[in-house]
């Protein structure tokens, strides 16, 4: 049956403008970004088959191009608006971020990290540098590829602190096993980080590690020292 076809009420855009976006399933958002859905489906049916072929919204945006299109019903327009509306939710909270206090407010960080970091496949390592207020100045994508002592440079991250005239500065990498907890290496790494940074007094707030589903901070584990 088509959504056209549905009692008024239980249509995902008009319970969307009456009830608000929150009101709704993930499959019932996603069904309204497709607009439509295909032959014996409706929208609302095609966005559950992709919530569920990918595991969740994250995986969803995360599909790669081929992924995304080889589902009957999607295609390389739908993957480029997918992709677009990824980017705006980005750069909404970098504004968000941008605005607050990060101490104040750390579950904006920490949603603008597990946003651009739990699905990726491979490790990237981020800093976001702050002011001696708080307020995030830029975040930088600083290397990719596995994380050791000798393939994050402390002298680069040092470079640009020094460039943004950053007060402090929170790091972030992603595990893309899907486990979040420290290895004894990106212990080492935040140390050496730490011990650069305070050469030239600028502070190390914290180090989440994100995983898919997962996060943690170093600072609420008690072990950024």
């Amino acid at each position: 049956m088509s959504i056209t076809q549905w009692p008024k009420d239980e249509r995902p855009r008009e319970r969307l403008l009456k009830q608000g976006a929150a009101a709704l399933s993930d499959a019932e958002l996603v069904a309204i970004f497709l607009r439509v859905g295909v032959t014996g489906k409706s929208a609302v049916d095609l966005a559950r088959d992709l919530v569920a072929k990918f595991g969740s919204l994250n995986g969803l945006f995360s599909a790669s191009e081929a992924d995304l299109c080889a589902v009957h019903g999607m295609g390389q327009a739908k993957y480029v608006q997918l992709q677009a509306v990824l980017e705006m939710a980005k750069r909404a909270l970098v504004e968000d971020i941008k605005l607050t206090d990060a101490l104040a407010s750390p579950k904006a960080v920490r949603d603008y990290l597990k946003l651009t970091l739990a699905r990726l496949p491979h490790e990237v390592f981020v800093a976001v540098f702050l002011t001696s207020q708080n307020r995030v100045i830029e975040v930088e994508e600083m290397f990719r590829g596995t994380l050791t002592q000798t393939s994050v440079y402390p002298r680069e991250i040092v470079k640009l602190a020094l460039a943004h005239n950053a007060a402090s500065v929170i790091f972030a990498h992603n595990h893309p096993s899907g486990e979040p907890n420290p290895s004894q290496a990106d212990r080492a790494l935040t140390k050496t980080l730490a011990e650069a940074l305070a050469l030239i007094d600028v502070r190390v707030l914290d180090h989440f590690i994100v995983a898919p589903g997962a996060s943690l901070s170093f600072a609420e584990q008690g072990i950024l020292g």
